[in-house]
């Protein structure tokens, strides 16, 4: 069967590209030989490598206090909270989204062995693996997991 060769839609008249199947405004065939039952749609095969990776939920981060500047360990579930320093025993807002809190990484728990891993901001949605068991992960944002 010959390639749809481009020019106008025999039904809407609408001029389409080389190569298509049906047109793109009225979804007619294009190629008078193709039957519809002819038309095996595309079905993608998930590759064993991407399969492996699980998401992994943020439990909490590693920011910098606005006042003193050491790093505090932060719970998820209190992003939008009021939270104290055990430093200083200043107060603020942990807020990921505030650009005065210095975002120091991160820890979620590995989905394989259970056991709490500790990253950088840089491996938030990225493929990465256990140190301790070597199974495949993908840490997500605390937006998405509280």
């Amino acid at each position: 069967m010959p390639a749809w060769p481009g020019g106008p839609c025999p039904d809407c008249g609408d001029d389409m590209p080389a190569n298509l199947v049906r047109c793109a405004t009225c979804r007619a065939l294009l190629n008078p030989e193709l039957k519809p039952s002819d038309i095996v749609p595309y079905e993608p095969v998930q590759l064993q490598e991407v399969a492996s990776f699980v998401e992994s939920g943020l439990v909490g981060c590693f920011v910098g206090c606005p006042k003193c500047r050491r790093t505090l360990r932060v719970h998820a579930k209190y992003n939008g909270h009021k939270v104290a320093c055990r430093f200083c025993d200043a107060t603020f807002l942990f807020d990921r989204s505030r650009d005065d809190l210095s975002w120091r990484g991160g820890w979620c728990q590995c989905p394989h062995c259970e056991k709490e891993l500790r990253f950088e901001q840089a491996a938030l949605g990225r493929r990465v693996a256990c140190r301790f068991c070597e199974g495949h992960l993908r840490p997500r944002d605390a937006e998405e997991s509280v």
